[in-house]
């Protein structure tokens, strides 16, 4: 029959054939999302890295790997460049010749624009770069993509459907992707922080710690899920939870005496203007 999708047959995920040069972390959580969601076969799945540390967990998966950054070009049409950012100008001066109009081009490089990696790579080739953050592992990731010049509304598509299966996907001006790795891609950290905190304070009124962990998880996810379902503002749900003289509100003026907000504001500010120095290097 004819396919309705926006993105074409040759796209369609039977068919698309995915690699990764570059097989860390963020790589495999990314790699394990697609799988989880059943969006791409592990057979089509190809990962290149200089060492077998990081691909055997590649190889337990049933993706297919390799040590030659070539292989993964000549076998894929949509790449993953997931390298350390000091070795991505080498690694695309390797991979350069075997780039072809074919190929979608993703970088989660940190701190490589598109300009730069469009001059690294043949004119017009397809190019977007992609920010996620952990969690994608677990199929509740935020990111955002932007597109290179190469890269049109096709490509954008194709990325955004694939990648929906890892959890929330944007395509936003390449300007925000530092403030993204300020908010969310070291943003789970500060919530780490924030869930141990709460247990803890659990903990210290007489609830065993593996409990109080548990019930602080549930809380954020729940707390989370009503703002992504609801659309409502943060404040106003906060106030749905704000009886007159109530526990909460005795609560709320405790943290407002700490300036939590002002310091949770701080640290993406830190953590936005760290992005963007490293880019500067």
């Amino acid at each position: 029959g004819e396919k309705r999708g926006r993105v074409p047959a040759a796209m369609e995920a039977a068919e698309l054939r995915v690699g990764f040069v570059g097989a860390g972390r963020m790589a495999g959580g990314l790699a394990r999302g697609l799988l989880r969601a059943g969006k791409v076969p592990a057979s089509s799945i190809l990962a290149s890295a200089p060492s077998d540390r990081n691909l055997d967990a590649w190889q337990e998966s049933g993706c297919r790997t390799t040590h030659c950054n070539l292989e993964v070009l000549q076998e894929s049409t949509l790449v993953f460049l997931a390298t350390k950012p000091h070795v991505l100008p080498g690694v695309l001066q390797e991979i350069r010749p075997a780039v072809g109009p074919h190929h979608v081009v993703v970088s989660l490089v940190a701190g490589v624009s598109l300009q730069t990696l469009q001059r690294l790579l043949p004119a017009g080739t397809k190019v977007l770069r992609l920010m996620p953050n952990l969690p994608c592992v677990v199929q509740a990731g935020a990111m955002v993509f932007a597109r290179g010049s190469g890269a049109g509304d096709t490509e954008a598509a194709l990325l955004k459907s694939l990648l929906s299966s890892c959890g929330l996907c944007e395509e936003v001006p390449e300007s925000y992707i530092n403030i993204h790795t300020g908010l969310s891609g070291s943003g789970v950290a500060y919530v780490y922080l924030f869930a141990e905190a709460l247990a803890e304070g659990a903990v210290k009124m007489g609830m065993p710690g593996g409990l109080a962990n548990r019930i602080a998880a549930q809380t954020l996810l729940g707390a989370a899920k009503m703002m992504l379902e609801t659309g409502e503002h943060p404040a106003k749900l906060r106030g749905d939870v704000c009886t007159p003289g109530g526990t909460t509100i005795h609560a709320l003026h405790q943290l407002e005496k700490g300036a939590l907000r002002a310091t949770v504001m701080n640290a993406v500010e830190a953590a936005t203007n760290r992005a963007r120095d490293m880019a500067k290097d």
